[in-house]
């Protein structure tokens, strides 16, 4: 909200993305919180013991959502430096693409690690990624039609 402000966006299109956020982040919320529990209970059942620190548990989780939640931006930012003016349309695409992408990997090695199918844990961290992303962009989309917001 602060950034939306600070650029001064309009008040409508602060609340799309407030209320698309809020809906799509207690979304990926709770699928973390799933996903973790599921990986919990898979190392319990195959007993294996792992103690790490809670600061360097805090830190990589802090990393990889930085690193992982930037993917989806990219795209953008280097339409902006580059000043290439690529179409929203293609810009779109292209950031869902190398979302998906991510999704996959992500699940990929989550699966490896837990030692499950890496490509059962693949399919289900994209299509969980797919839902959070299908809740906001429709979120935005009904949103801006309510508040009359064009750009």
């Amino acid at each position: 909200m602060a950034a939306s402000a600070g650029a001064g966006i309009s008040s409508a299109v602060i609340l799309i993305l407030g209320i698309a956020n809020l809906i799509t982040d207690r979304f990926s919320m709770g699928s973390s919180a799933y996903l973790a529990a599921s990986a919990e209970h898979d190392e319990l059942v195959h007993n294996k013991e792992k103690r790490s620190s809670s600061k360097i548990i805090g830190l990589m989780t802090f990393l990889a959502f930085v690193i992982v939640g930037s993917v989806p931006v990219l795209p953008y930012l280097i339409d902006v430096i580059a000043n290439l003016k690529i179409s929203s349309t293609t810009l779109f695409y292209v950031s869902s693409i190398l979302t998906a992408v991510v999704f996959v990997l992500i699940g990929f090695i989550k699966g490896k690690v837990s030692e499950q199918s890496p490509w059962r844990s693949s399919v289900i961290t994209l299509t969980l990624g797919a839902i959070a992303a299908g809740l906001a962009y429709f979120a935005g989309d009904i949103l801006a039609s309510w508040l009359g917001v064009r750009l």
